[in-house]
C-alpha cells in the first residue's frame, strides 16, 4: 500500500462523520429526487430568508479571512460573490420553478436565429429589475447545433419531464473551490435542482471557515438529508471520490487535481493514460480555470475612455486580489497603436493603488516561478502587497500554458494593420496558442464595432471559442448572472480536460448551450447619455476602484432577498456615489 493509499484508508475510520452523512444521502436519494416543485419553491424561499440572516456575518468573517482592511469598501466582493450570488441563484430557480409547467418559463425569452444558423437565447435582462439594476447589460446563451427555436423546450429542464413518483437520485460529490464563497454553494444547487442530486459538500481548506455559514444558510436542505457538508484535507477528497455511495463528482479547482482523481499520479497516471483505462469512471463534470485573454480593439478611445478601461482591465486583473479562475491573464494589445501606451501606464497606476494581501496559499512561489521565466519581468509595487508582475507572453511557452492564479499577467502585441484584421489575428491566437477555454474578454469601441459591422463582428466572435466572452465588461459576470450557463467551451475530454467539462449555475436548465456572450456598455452613466446606447450604468460594483460597493452590495443583497420600487433610491445613489 502506497502512502497516499494509507492516507485514504486512514481518513475513513477518522472521519465517520462523513460515512455517516453519507449514508443519509444515500437513503434519502430518491426523496429528494420526487419533491414536488411546490416543496422545492419552498425550500428555495426558506433559504433565501437564512441566507439573510447570515449574510452580514458571512461577509464580514471572509474579509477578514482574505485579510482586508476594516471598513473597506473591498468587503463588496464578499457581499456580491457570496452572498448575493446564491439570493441571485435562488430567485433565478425559483423564477422557473413558477413557471414549469409547459415550459413556461421560456415563453418570453427572446430569442435569435444568428448569422450561422446557430439559435441565440437572451437570458438577461430577464425582468424589469434587471433592466433597472444592470442598465445596460445583456447576456445571450449561444446554443449547440440542433437547438432551434421549435425545439428549445426540448432542450430545457428534462430532468422534469420524469414523473415524480419515478424520479430516481443520485448522490453527487462537490469538491469546493477555495476562492469564492458561491462556487461551491451554487455547484449543489446546480446537482439539487437541475440534475435531481443530493449532494456531499466537501470544502476547500482555503475557506472552510464558511461551513457554520453554509450550514444556517442551507439548513433545510441538510434537514431533509440533500445535502451534507464535510471538511477535510486531500485525503479525505481523495477517499470519497472514490466511496461506493458517491456516483458523481463536480469540482472547481486545478485541472492537476481533477487528472489525480480520474487517472491518478506517477507512473500509474502514465499507466493508465497509456491504456485509456481511467482509475476512476465515475462522470465526473468539472470547471479548472484558463489562460484568460483580454482582447483590446484599437479604436479612436478619448482619455476618459482609457482612464474607464484602465479600472476595468485591473479589475479582470486583480479583483479578488487575482485568485480567479478567470482572471485576466494575458493582455492582447495592438502593436503600434497610438494609445497603447497611455492605457498600459493607467493600468500599473490603477493596479499599484490595490494593496489588499495575496490571501491564497502559494501565491508568493506562483509569482516568483512566473518571475524566473520572464526576460524582462516588470514589477508594479503595490506597498506591502505582493506586487503585479508582467512579462512579454513571447518569453516562454510558460505564460501561454500554465494559470498563475494570483496577480501576474503578460503582455502580446499583434498586428494591427486595420481593427477587423487585428482582431480576427488575436481571436486565433486566443484560440490555438492559449490553454483552456473558460472565459475571454473584448473591450471595442462602439465607432469600432460599427466600422466592423454587426454582422461581421458576430461572426468574429462565432470563431472564439469560450465558455463566456465578454464585451466591454469582464467575463466573470458571468458568474454572478443566474442565468447564464458557467464552465468550459464544450469539447474537452477526460484525456485533454484544460477548463472542464460541463457547465453549472443555468437556472433556465437548458441542454446543449455553447457559449454565454456577455455585454456592458463601453462608457460608464453619465457619459452614455451622449452615445447611441444611453444606460444608467455608472462605474459597476464589481470594479476594485468602486468606493461604494460595499453599500451597493449589501443593499443588492437585501433587495434580491425581497425586491421593492422604496430600496431602489437609495442603491441608486451609492451607486452613483461610486
Amino acid at each position: 500500500m502506497t502512502t497516499t493509499e494509507q492516507e485514504v484508508a486512514t481518513a475513513a475510520s477518522r472521519y465517520p462523520q462523513h460515512e455517516a452523512a453519507l449514508e443519509a444521502l444515500y437513503r434519502h436519494r430518491n426523496d429528494w429526487a420526487q419533491t414536488s416543485v411546490e416543496e422545492r419553491l419552498s425550500v428555495l424561499q426558506q433559504v433565501k430568508d437564512a441566507l439573510l440572516v447570515v449574510a452580514e456575518d458571512w461577509a464580514m468573517a471572509a474579509s477578514k479571512a482574505k485579510g482586508l482592511p476594516e471598513s473597506s469598501p473591498l468587503a463588496g466582493e464578499e457581499w456580491l460573490a457570496g452572498p448575493g450570488a446564491m439570493m441571485a441563484g435562488c430567485n433565478g430557480l425559483m423564477h422557473t420553478l413558477q413557471q414549469l409547467e409547459g415550459k413556461a418559463f421560456l415563453d418570453g425569452v427572446p430569442r435569435r436565429t444568428l448569422a450561422n444558423g446557430r439559435l441565440s437565447v437572451r437570458v438577461t435582462p430577464s425582468s424589469h429589475w434587471d433592466r433597472l439594476l444592470l442598465s445596460g447589460i445583456t447576456a445571450d446563451v449561444w446554443m449547440q447545433s440542433g437547438v432551434t427555436e421549435g425545439n428549445l423546450a426540448e432542450h430545457a429542464a428534462l430532468a422534469y419531464d420524469v414523473p415524480e413518483e419515478k424520479r430516481e437520485g443520485k448522490v453527487a460529490l462537490i469538491l469546493g473551490a477555495g476562492n469564492v464563497a458561491s462556487i461551491a454553494p451554487l455547484d449543489v444547487f446546480h446537482k439539487l435542482f437541475v440534475e435531481n442530486q443530493v449532494c456531499l459538500l466537501k470544502l476547500n481548506p482555503v475557506n472552510d471557515y464558511l461551513l457554520p455559514f453554509l450550514e444556517k444558510a442551507l439548513a433545510v436542505l441538510i434537514d431533509r438529508n440533500a445535502l451534507h457538508i464535510v471538511k477535510g484535507d486531500g485525503a479525505v477528497g481523495a477517499w470519497l471520490t472514490e466511496h461506493p455511495y458517491i456516483e458523481e463528482m463536480h469540482i472547481t479547482g486545478a485541472e492537476a487535481t481533477h487528472d489525480a482523481i480520474v487517472w491518478g499520479t506517477g507512473d500509474e497516471a502514465l499507466r493508465n493514460r497509456e491504456a485509456g483505462t481511467p482509475r476512476n469512471s465515475k462522470r465526473f463534470t468539472s470547471e479548472l480555470g484558463a489562460v484568460c485573454p483580454t482582447i483590446v480593439v484599437p479604436g479612436p478611445w478619448s482619455k476618459a475612455d482609457i482612464a474607464f478601461q484602465a479600472e476595468q482591465l485591473a479589475t479582470q486583473k486583480l479583483q479578488n486580489s487575482g485568485f480567479n479562475c478567470v482572471a485576466c491573464q494575458v493582455l492582447i494589445m495592438p502593436r503600434g497603436w497610438e494609445h497603447g501606451a497611455d492605457l498600459l501606464e493607467q493600468l500599473k497606476t490603477v493596479m499599484a493603488s490595490s494593496t489588499r494581501p495575496a490571501y491564497y496559499p502559494g501565491a508568493a512561489d506562483r509569482l516568483a516561478a512566473f518571475r524566473e521565466k520572464a526576460n524582462d519581468p516588470v514589477e508594479v509595487s503595490r506597498g506591502e502587497a505582493l506586487p503585479v508582475i508582467m512579462a512579454k507572453t513571447s518569453d516562454a511557452d510558460y505564460f501561454r500554458e500554465a494559470e498563475v492564479f494570483g496577480p501576474a499577467m503578460s503582455l502580446t502585441e499583434l498586428e494591427a494593420g486595420d481593427a477587423e484584421s487585428y482582431l480576427r489575428a488575436a481571436i486565433d491566437y486566443a484560440n490555438e496558442k492559449l490553454h483552456g477555454t473558460l472565459g475571454a474578454n473584448i473591450v471595442i469601441h462602439p465607432e469600432t464595432r460599427r466600422a466592423i459591422g454587426k454582422q461581421r463582428f458576430e461572426e468574429l466572435i462565432t470563431e472564439l471559442r469560450y465558455g463566456t466572452i465578454a464585451i466591454n465588461t469582464w467575463s466573470g459576470i458571468g458568474f454572478l448572472l443566474a442565468p447564464c450557463p458557467w464552465g468550459a467551451f464544450p469539447g474537452h475530454t477526460l484525456e485533454d480536460v484544460q477548463s472542464g467539462i460541463g457547465t453549472v449555475h443555468n437556472c433556465l436548465m437548458l441542454e446543449k448551450t455553447e457559449r454565454t456572450i456577455v455585454e456592458a456598455p463601453f462608457r460608464p452613466f453619465p457619459r452614455t447619455l451622449l452615445t447611441g446606447r444611453p444606460t444608467l450604468l455608472p462605474r459597476p460594483p464589481w470594479f476594485i476602484t468602486n468606493r461604494r460597493q460595499d453599500r451597493v452590495a449589501e443593499l443588492l443583497v437585501d433587495f434580491y432577498h425581497a425586491p421593492g420600487w422604496l430600496k431602489l433610491p437609495r442603491l441608486f445613489l451609492h451607486s452613483l456615489q461610486g
